[in-house]
């Protein structure tokens, strides 16, 4: 599949494109929060600032990325950070703009449009606040397809596009451009500048064109937070199961149910590492799966074995409302369904893995897709 005949990795033919985003972002943070397999930050908190600044500043137009001018002026705007310090230390209002200012000024360019650099999580949803403040149009797509963890791990890298000069802003006021040799020093130096920085800040990355765009990005990605969403609260309007609505749109496996026996977390490095262990209820009783997550789910394990990893989507769902639990807002005693989904295909090549496959987490296993295969990239 080429980079121009991606599409969003949903089966759902009812996927359909949004032309504008107004001061309802429901459920668009409701689907990202779904696409961001446990992490990318509290989706309520960037609905909430994405609310407030459309009804500042007005809607947000959205743009199609194969739309775009070729040579269209892209920045990427995302919060930087660990997801449990983003639930209690808000940004301001500022800095999502501040950010996209200091690294135009910087680059000395003049940005025609504004875009997500990852879907899953608030990161959906931060780019509308610099979007209605700048009063610049958003793209339809992302660079990851979902969330993950590190500044490197996204298709523009794969792509040769630089991350940086990228820019932080923190809400005391303070900017910073970093200029690096590469995108894993880019993670290394904003991840430090982050934890200086309070363990979250706000970035602007990733400067592309219209073209870069075109070749690197995860299409229609905000049209499919819209339609998760939609599927979730259609499925409760109708008492139907709301996990199976988000499975089927997702292309999408259950592969385990039970209720949260215990969990692990702690904030190192700016990053929220930790497990969970789930015993199975229903047809999963007297199973156990472990949950592995760096910010977002890496890796799950169904009665020892390997189930699923990264690069494919693991979704923590609530086992009767479908609504996305993600790594900081795992409970004891919730119950859950863990659902399993296709990533982006150039996630599973080669390159792909080696940025963001389970190995470079650190765990000594293949990566293993959403249906328990073996991924494209591992095989000879």
């Amino acid at each position: 599949m080429s980079a121009t005949d991606t599409a969003p990795h949903a089966t759902d033919t009812a996927v359909r494109p949004i032309t504008e985003i107004g001061a309802d972002c429901s459920a668009l943070a409701r689907g990202a929060a779904i696409l961001g397999t446990g992490g990318g930050g509290d989706p309520y908190i960037g609905r909430l600032l994405a609310e407030a600044a459309v009804r500042a500043h007005g809607p947000v137009s959205i743009v199609q990325v194969e739309d775009l001018p070729a040579d269209a002026v892209v920045l990427n705007v995302a919060m930087i950070g660990a997801p449990t310090v983003m639930v209690e230390k808000l940004p301001s209002a500022t800095q999502f703009a501040e950010a996209i200012r200091s690294l135009a000024t910087h680059l000395g360019v003049t940005p025609t449009h504004i875009a997500c650099i990852e879907v899953g999580g608030v990161n959906s949803t931060s780019p509308i606040v610099a979007a209605a403040e700048l009063g610049l149009p958003l793209v339809d797509g992302d660079g990851m397809g979902r969330a993950f963890p590190e500044v490197q791990m996204v298709l523009p890298t794969l792509s040769g596009i630089r991350a940086t000069p990228m820019a932080l802003a923190d809400e005391k006021g303070n900017t910073v451009v970093f200029d690096t040799v590469d995108n894993r020093w880019a993670e290394r130096l904003a991840r430090t500048a982050t934890v200086e920085m309070g363990c979250s800040a706000i970035t602007a990355n990733y400067a592309m064109t219209g073209a870069q765009v075109q070749q690197s990005y995860v299409r229609g990605s905000l049209s499919l937070c819209v339609r998760l969403g939609e599927a979730l609260a259609d499925a409760r309007s109708a008492n139907q199961d709301p996990v199976a609505a988000v499975t089927a749109v997702l292309g999408g496996t259950v592969v385990f149910e039970g209720k949260v026996a215990d969990v692990e977390r702690k904030t190192v490095t700016g990053f929220a590492r930790g497990t969970a262990r789930i015993a199975g209820s229903g047809p999963d009783t007297g199973l156990e799966a472990v949950l592995r997550f760096q910010n977002e789910h890496l890796l799950v394990e169904v009665a020892g074995q390997v189930r699923t990893t990264t690069p494919d989507l693991i979704i923590t769902l609530d086992a009767e409302t479908g609504e996305p639990i993600t790594t900081e807002g795992l409970r004891f005693g919730a119950r859950v369904r863990i659902v399993t989904a296709p990533a982006d295909p150039r996630w599973h090549t080669p390159a792909g893995l080696a940025l963001a496959g389970p190995r470079y987490f650190g765990y000594d296993t293949r990566a293993i897709r959403h249906d328990g295969t073996v991924s494209e990239g591992e095989r000879p």
